[in-house]
């Protein structure tokens, strides 16, 4: 399973939105972001299925991929192309079962452990690679250097997670990261359009 292209993972986060959520996505696809995780865990699973058939309409018109955190059956019952689960969670099989063979699964992991024992996804997120506003509490964090010396022993696509500003995510390109995954950055992005813009050139640079 080959990720989107590029491969610069927008996670939402409402409580840090500066603009309605529809609006930021739909801005962030404007700026060339292809793949967008719906991380709302508040919500109902009603709404969250809600919530998930307005990205994926968003979506549709620019090919982009849409997957949803840790609820399996919201992403079967919107359509969507795959899920994110956390760390040590059983499910990678029975979503792989139920999502099909295509779906787009993958696993949050914060340590060699961890990203080792995630075998069956298709790609991880590690973090925090940077401290991150979002959540300042998560640490210590990995460092390139740190990021570097766990994704060169890890078979599957490696997504550095955790502060990655513009200027950090030609950092991570460099230390051998398979694309970027953001948050706060461009939920509280006056211009999602911009920002991911810019993320994108830092990443190629």
């Amino acid at each position: 399973m080959s990720l989107p292209d590029p491969p610069l993972l927008l996670i939402t986060d409402r409580t840090q939105a500066v603009r309605p959520l529809k609006e930021i996505v739909s801005s962030a696809f404007d700026g060339g972001c292809r793949w967008v995780m719906l991380r709302e865990k508040d919500l109902s699973s009603a709404g969250r299925i809600a919530l998930l058939g307005d990205l994926r309409d968003l979506a549709a018109p620019y090919g982009a991929t849409v997957i949803v955190n840790g609820d399996i059956d919201a992403a079967l019952a919107a359509g969507v192309a795959g899920v994110h689960l956390p760390q040590n969670h059983a499910g990678i099989g029975s979503a792989r079962q139920m999502l099909g063979d295509d779906a787009l699964i993958g696993v949050s992991a914060h340590n060699l452990e961890e990203a080792q024992a995630a075998t069956d996804a298709d790609y991880i997120t590690l973090s925090p690679v940077f401290i991150s506003p979002s959540k300042p509490e998560y640490g210590p964090a990995l460092t390139p250097n740190g990021f570097e010396k766990i994704a060169r022993q890890v078979p599957l696509p490696v997504l550095g997670l955790g502060g990655i500003e513009t200027d950090k995510a030609s950092e991570l390109a460099s230390a051998g990261a398979s694309g970027i995954a953001v948050m706060g950055s461009v939920m509280r992005a006056e211009n999602p359009a911009r920002e991911v813009e810019m993320l994108l050139r830092a990443w190629t640079s």
